[in-house]
């Protein structure tokens, strides 16, 4: 069976024998037909919002609105959401400043060609931008999260009388889903604030999973930070594979949230299919932009493959590996076994930049094997203690040898990010 792989703007694709596939775990929000354009999901949405007055009235009498938006790593569609929510705000309040601040969290700043590739030419030239800087960005100190970490906001936020975020919701390997309260919390605070939150012991955490809310320690931090920065509005949207909004929500930032969550967690759940060996991806650009951010597609192959089996990943890896800090962690040591153990042995107070996707890497690296199908350089992804495969074809090839069996069994996830593989 040929299956086809989103790789980077294209696709790769991978060739099982016959007899040899366990399953295939695709989200059915890939099969998912919308009613309605996707700028009308987005109009609906607004004009019955959840548990909350629609944003037009909120924005009455307000003069500093601000706008918190997914920056160039997520798909988000904003170039069909962002014209439809100002509409609605000027409509309601054309004396209000608005301003969009771009929630780069932890990442890098967002490129110009990236801001008009994202919003377009209209809006970069005629909003007001800001991209948030987790290290250099004025903050204001709005106390302690139930954490006990340091809750440092970015001051163009806490300056807003009317707080939005915009985004969406997809499964995310350890806050459980993406969306919602993450816009705040790591999308617009100080980076002490971001360490703390991404602490070993909360990484650590049996609940710090695809699709798990509850007890979650991250979550619970993130809500309380969505709270107290006031985020007094979301718009959220659930896309398709090829990026396209299925369905959009709005209104109070945890009701409207939960229920989107709900909504992907009936279309991404798949159960687990053991197998031998595990092909994922993280679902093609942006996504798959740099190892850093393969690491997630990486957690839903870990959820299936049996112990001490084989997963491949194909991610294009454009940027490389995207962390200096994360990869020196890997390449520093002589393995997986070494960067946990430092890792577990740090307090909060005391966790670095990108040691959470290290910690996670070095989860999986403990219990598989991980061949790399990527344009990364083959130096980079062997100092990471990971294989390197210049094609699907060699890398099934290696598999199968490290393997050592000719009844293996191999499961494919077509786009590892979007789905939640279920026990």
């Amino acid at each position: 069976m040929i299956i086809k792989l989103p790789y980077g703007k294209g696709h790769e694709q991978v060739e099982v024998p016959e007899g040899h596939l366990a399953g295939v775990l695709l989200s059915k929000a890939h099969e998912f037909v919308a009613q309605k354009s996707e700028a009308e999901l987005v109009r609906d949405a607004l004009a019955n919002p959840i548990n909350s007055p629609r944003l037009g009235e909120l924005a009455k009498g307000k003069k500093n609105i601000v706008i918190i938006s997914s920056d160039h790593t997520r798909p988000v569609p904003s170039h069909v959401i962002m014209p439809i929510l100002l509409e609605e705000l000027r409509a309601a309040n054309p004396q209000a400043q608005v301003t969009i601040l771009v929630a780069t969290g932890f990442h890098r700043a967002t490129t110009d060609a990236e801001l008009r590739a994202k919003y377009g030419d209209d809006i970069v030239d005629n909003v007001k931008i800001h991209i948030h800087d987790s290290m250099n960005d004025e903050m204001v100190d709005m106390g302690l999260l139930p954490s006990g970490g340091k809750f440092i906001l970015n001051k163009v936020a806490a300056d807003a009388d009317l707080l939005i975020g915009e985004g969406f919701i997809e499964p995310h390997f350890f806050a459980g889903f993406s969306g919602g309260r993450k816009s705040v919390l790591p999308g617009v605070v100080s980076y002490r604030t971001v360490l703390a939150n991404h602490c070993a012991q909360f990484i650590g955490s049996p609940h710090a999973r695809t699709g798990v809310l509850e007890d979650n320690p991250l979550h619970r931090d993130m809500l309380h930070a969505a709270k107290v920065a006031n985020l007094g509005f979301i718009i959220n949207v659930v896309i398709n594979a090829d990026k396209k909004i299925i369905k959009a929500f709005a209104g109070h930032r945890e009701d409207a949230h939960l229920e989107g969550c709900e909504f992907v967690r009936e279309l991404a759940g798949v159960k687990r299919v053991e197998a031998d060996i595990a092909v994922t991806t993280n679902g093609g650009y942006p996504l798959d932009q740099n190892i850093y951010q393969a690491v997630k597609g990486m957690t839903a192959a870990e959820a299936t493959v049996k112990e001490g089996g084989v997963i491949i990943i194909a991610a294009a890896c454009s940027d490389g590996h995207g962390g200096q800090a994360f990869f020196d962690t890997f390449n520093n040591a002589s393995g997986p076994r070494e960067v946990m153990d430092s890792i577990v042995k740090t307090p909060m107070d005391q966790t670095i930049p990108d040691q959470w996707e290290s910690q996670i890497l070095a989860r999986i690296l403990l219990r598989h094997k991980v061949i790399m199908v990527t344009g990364a350089p083959r130096e980079m992804v062997e100092a990471m203690h990971m294989h390197y495969a210049k094609d699907m074809e060699e890398a099934m090839d290696m598999a199968r040898g490290m393997v050592g069996r000719d009844d293996y069994k191999v499961t494919v996830i077509p786009d590892g990010v979007s789905v939640i593989v279920v026990p």
